[in-house]
């Protein structure tokens, strides 16, 4: 049996006690300072309030006062207390109870009210020393208030007692948790949905990650994409727009479906629960601050490209660990910023169109996607950015579809800025336009750096310093950011398309291989560490399941996937000194 971890919630629980009113009677004659007043208990309140779940405000616990009689209860509730209550928990939204409780204060009317009466005038003279014994046994609160001389009848509200034996912990982690599915709907997709032409159910299990939901578990009796959307259609003609309907491998399956793949089962959750919430103004906000911040880093970027003009002092304090003494005046860095427009200009494009390949990859699947939220860095000009999926996805296909378009897209433009830019270097013609960096920076991929190699020649390469476009530098940037959104772990580009193809399980094992990779830096370079922890921070969860989660994706689909991560590799791994130098990438210095 799994063992249960509280867990703090922040519960404000307003009770409100509604007697039927009664003609006024004359005012009471005050009671003895030591009288007290009977008791209505309230197990479930008095439950909530003793609970190490839950943290009950007790000025927010609001009682009218009691009136001088009261009349017989109406139906279906005995003479008692009906409360409706509200729980509002921590960040999640009030959510209204629909079930109403009644909470009995004695077994009903005739001869069990007069002992009632006969109890209540007892209680009334105990004196109050008894009284705070009672409440400190029963480990509740309760709050002192003088009662009438009139039997019945007090000018001070009544006092609560809250006992903890009521409690029900399982409810009340059903209060607080998701909505989970009615039965009456489960009974009536049982009867109607399933049968021996579609789909023979044996047994249910919960499905979903609290076990809101239901999985069915059975027999397949044809085709699973015409079953399945078969049912479907019948789950929207019985129920509406109200259970989002999932086909999913079963879970510990001994083996494979008779007709191909795997064995199937259905799992069933509510609207509100599967799909993804829409974007909110704060949302928007952080998207727009975010973008500032990166338009920012890559006008930084632009700047450092022209590291060989730059200011001696500004370029050894920000390049030399050893440096000290006050901080350089910042403005010797304003005449340089309109030449570095160009390189930011070419690191947002390649970006905007990564976004933009997404967005019309969605489109034509009738896909919602959020804003992006770019992620600002000073030494590519931005890591990309997080871009969610705000509708559910209907299969394996339409995900990796989606996740390889921003990608291929982003790479494309990138690849031909950088080949470009390379061709330009070549040309003494633009001699005026080129940058100066070190020979070293090309040594930071292998596959780029004998495309450069290849392109600009020995000579050139084999250098301190070499006179480059600046179109090599945005493109070289967009590749390596594009390569790195294309790793496939966690709920990137490439976590996404690896998903579709393969499933959760082989993204597991690729995760752990990449997450190995980025530690001993053997992807990436100097750039693994940050790479790696901004993963890790914001993108490690898995895609949640398509609405079909177990077709599959094709043939053609994992071999583009299986080239594109190889390509990966090739960028993001450093040429270590004794390569670069038999290759001649770069001036090596030491070895």
């Amino acid at each position: 049996m799994a063992n249960f971890h509280p867990i703090p919630f922040s519960v404000n629980l307003s009770c409100v006690l509604e007697l039927p009113t009664t003609p006024p009677l004359p005012p009471p004659t005050t009671a003895p300072a030591n009288s007290a007043a009977p008791q209505a208990k309230l197990g479930m309140a008095g439950a909530l309030a003793s609970s190490p779940l839950v943290h009950l405000t007790t000025s927010r616990l609001r009682l009218p006062r009691p009136r001088a009689s009261v009349p017989s209860p109406a139906p279906g509730c005995s003479r008692g207390v009906c409360s409706g209550w509200r729980l509002t928990v921590g960040w999640r939204a009030a959510r209204r109870c629909d079930r109403l409780r009644c909470f009995s204060n004695d077994g009903g009317g005739g001869e069990e009210g007069e002992k009632r009466t006969e109890e209540e005038a007892s209680a009334a003279a105990a004196p109050a020393e008894e009284l705070g014994s009672e409440r400190s046994r029963s480990g509740s609160f309760s709050s002192s208030s003088s009662s009438s001389g009139t039997p019945g009848v007090s000018s001070e509200p009544s006092l609560l007692s809250f006992s903890v034996d009521n409690i029900d912990t399982v409810k009340l982690l059903e209060l607080l948790g998701p909505e989970k599915v009615d039965l009456a709907d489960v009974k009536a997709i049982k009867e109607n949905l399933f049968g021996y032409t579609t789909f023979w159910l044996t047994k249910e299990e919960p499905f979903g990650d609290l076990g809101e939901g239901v999985l069915f578990i059975g027999n397949l009796r044809g085709k699973r994409e015409e079953i399945f959307a078969k049912l479907q259609r019948q789950l929207r003609e019985l129920t509406g727009d109200k259970y989002n309907l999932f086909m999913v491998e079963e879970p510990n399956s001994e083996g494979d479906d008779p007709r191909g793949g795997p064995r199937v089962s259905f799992g069933l959750l509510r609207k509100e629960v599967s799909e993804p919430g829409p974007t909110t103004l704060w949302q928007y906000v952080i998207s727009l601050l975010l973008f500032l911040l990166t338009m920012f880093s890559c006008v930084e970027l632009g700047i450092a490209s022209k590291i060989s003009s730059l200011p001696p002092e500004i370029v050894s304090y920000f390049t030399d660990p050893n440096a000290t003494g006050p901080p350089p005046d910042m403005q010797l860095l304003l005449p340089f910023v309109e030449s570095a427009l160009p390189v930011a200009y070419g690191v947002l494009a390649i970006q905007i169109f990564h976004e933009i390949g997404h967005f019309l990859a969605a489109f034509p699947k009738n896909v919602k996607l959020s804003i992006p939220f770019f992620i600002p860095n000073f030494t590519l000009g931005t890591f990309g950015a997080i871009t969610q999926f705000k509708s559910i996805l209907p299969d394996k296909k339409t995900m990796f579809d989606i996740s390889m378009a921003g990608p291929v897209a982003g790479a494309a433009l990138s690849f031909s800025m950088f080949f470009v830019g390379l061709l330009l270097s070549s040309n003494p013609v633009g001699a005026s336009d080129l940058v100066e960096v070190p020979s070293q920076l090309f040594q930071g991929s292998l596959l780029l750096g004998l495309i450069s190699r290849a392109t600009l020649g020995y000579r050139a390469m084999h250098a301190a310093t070499v006179s480059i476009h600046p179109l090599v530098i945005a493109g070289w940037c967009g590749l390596t950011t594009s390569a790195f959104n294309m790793l496939p772990v966690g709920c990137l580009d490439g976590g996404r398309a690896l998903q579709g193809a393969f499933g959760k399980e082989a993204l597991f094992g690729f995760g752990l291989t990449t997450y190995s990779l980025l530690g001993l830096g053997v992807l990436g370079g100097p750039l693994s560490l940050p790479w790696g922890l901004y993963v890790l921070i914001c993108q490690r969860t898995p895609e949640k399941p398509c609405l079909n989660d177990v077709s599959d994706v094709g043939t053609w689909r994992r071999a583009a996937l299986i080239a594109s991560v190889f390509l990966v590799v090739l960028t993001l791994i450093p040429l270590w000194d004794e390569l670069a130098e038999d290759l001649g990438v770069g001036l090596v210095t030491s070895f």
